[in-house]
């Protein structure tokens, strides 16, 4: 996969996840399948927190010293205090989408003399900035797959 790859697959999923994701009967998108497990609805919240936190990533790799050091955010703990399965839908898809629309933007600026900038994960791995691109999009495909099922096109 490349980098415009990702703005092609993260520019279609801006335009459908929201109409998909509205079609979802309400009790189907607040069911969690077991306990400690997260809804539909909060798997949306988390990729919000992911959107969040990986927009300030793309931006400081470009602008902190290398190797920039991805720092862990707490996940279960953003979804449980930003109390998303309590949010209304159509906040939390305007913010989703507002969110990836301004990913999209700022990766489709990265110089490509940026891209091998030296990143170091969470786990101690070194990678580069172009591989974090290529993650966040593998990331949200992952659960978007959980949300809608095994698809070939979300």
């Amino acid at each position: 996969m490349t980098i415009e790859q990702v703005i092609v697959d993260l520019t279609a999923h801006i335009n459908n996840i929201p109409f998909r994701f509205g079609e979802i009967p309400v009790e189907d998108q607040l069911a969690r399948p077991a306990p400690g497990k997260w809804s539909k609805k909060e798997i949306l919240g988390h990729l919000i927190d992911s959107a969040i936190n990986n927009l300030k990533r793309f931006v400081d790799v470009q602008s902190q010293p290398q190797p920039y050091t991805i720092l862990r955010y707490m996940q279960d703990d953003l979804v449980a205090i930003n109390r998303y399965q309590e949010l209304p839908l159509d906040h939390m898809l305007l913010l989703w989408k507002s969110l990836n629309q301004q990913i999209v933007y700022v990766i489709s600026n990265i110089p490509a003399e940026k891209l091998p900038y030296k990143v170091t994960t969470p786990a101690g791995e070194h990678k580069t900035l172009e591989w974090l691109v290529l993650d966040y999009l593998d990331h949200m495909d992952h659960h978007w797959r959980k949300v809608f099922g095994e698809v070939t096109s979300i």
